[in-house]
């Protein structure tokens, strides 16, 4: 186990997502660095009313206390008590165009420390996709850039990390998927500290090459008010995952981070509407009947 060659790992990451997806938008994004009076801190770098992102974070984590937060131990409640330390990565980009998928991706690291007992550590992360408008072939490179991330490693690992990504981004009270899934795994030490580091960082070396080429597809295509109205109703979903569900939010406001920073995942301009459907055959129903739902993308 080596935290430094994790923290330098993932700062260097957050650099290289921020530089490429600001010479994607045109405007920088601005970078916030903040301290956590419990211990450790992050550095937030964030766009708002970019030219192609209507919001967007990337933020980088490092922080450590005496008592690990019920959401990190929910899954392993004999860890409840430990002291922790943990560092990430994570993402979220809100487009301004309704053709342009929103997108989520993060990777991290967690340890959980007992006096007179080994530490317990593990990696998680994962990239996912949450359209607006489908496109088949935006999907089907999403997807096979999730797999791409994992080949190496093992057969075993893409449909396994793809079936766990349907059921975590999954809106229990809706009955309905988030969005299309990517790939998700959580609580991972297989193979020991090298293999499973190894493919926590091919999965943040993967994101750009998922998500860039639908950004530079899509994010020229005309839109109307239509679009961009189902675009905010359709973001209420977002929000509402994230704040009923997302353990990565719950940890954040548990432990005390950054507020603006562990909310900046939710979009700037939503809308609810009360018991409200599209017009079947509607290019908005289209991606209930054909994109929200249970789908090998790869077969």
């Amino acid at each position: 186990m080596d935290i430094p060659q994790v923290r330098d790992y993932f700062a260097d990451l957050q650099s290289r997502i921020v530089e490429r997806l600001e010479a994607i938008d045109g405007k920088a994004f601005v970078r916030d660095v903040w301290q956590r009076p419990e211990g450790g801190g992050g550095i937030t770098r964030a766009v708002e009313q970019g030219n192609v992102f209507e919001r967007g974070g990337v933020n980088f984590s490092h922080v450590h206390g005496d008592k690990l937060p019920p959401s990190a131990s929910a899954g392993r409640p004999q860890l409840a008590g430990r002291s922790f330390e943990v560092l990430g990565v994570s993402l979220v980009l809100h487009p301004i165009n309704p053709f342009v998928p929103t997108v989520h991706m993060n990777v991290r690291f967690f340890v959980a420390q007992k006096e007179r007992a080994d530490p317990a550590w593990w990696f998680g992360g994962g990239m996912d996709l949450t359209p607006y408008y489908g496109f088949n072939e935006d999907a089907i490179h999403f997807h096979r850039t999730c797999r791409d991330a994992l080949a190496t490693f093992g057969a075993e690992y893409h449909p396994r990390f793809k079936r766990w990504c349907d059921e975590y981004f999954y809106l229990k009270h809706r009955s309905e998927p988030r969005g299309i899934g990517g790939i998700f795994f959580d609580d991972f030490n297989e193979g020991g500290f090298d293999h499973s580091f190894a493919l926590t960082r091919s999965v943040g070396d993967h994101f750009l090459a998922g998500y860039e080429p639908i950004v530079q597809r899509r994010s020229k295509l005309p839109y109307g008010e239509r679009e961009r109205d189902f675009q905010a109703y359709r973001r209420g979903r977002y929000v509402e995952f994230n704040l009923v569900y997302d353990r990565g939010t719950l940890f954040g406001l548990q432990s005390n981070g950054r507020t603006e920073a562990i909310l900046m995942s939710l979009p700037p301009v939503v809308k609810w509407r009360y018991d409200w459907s599209p017009e079947p055959g509607s290019a908005e129903s289209r991606l209930t009947t054909d994109f929200l739902v249970a789908r090998d993308w790869l077969a």
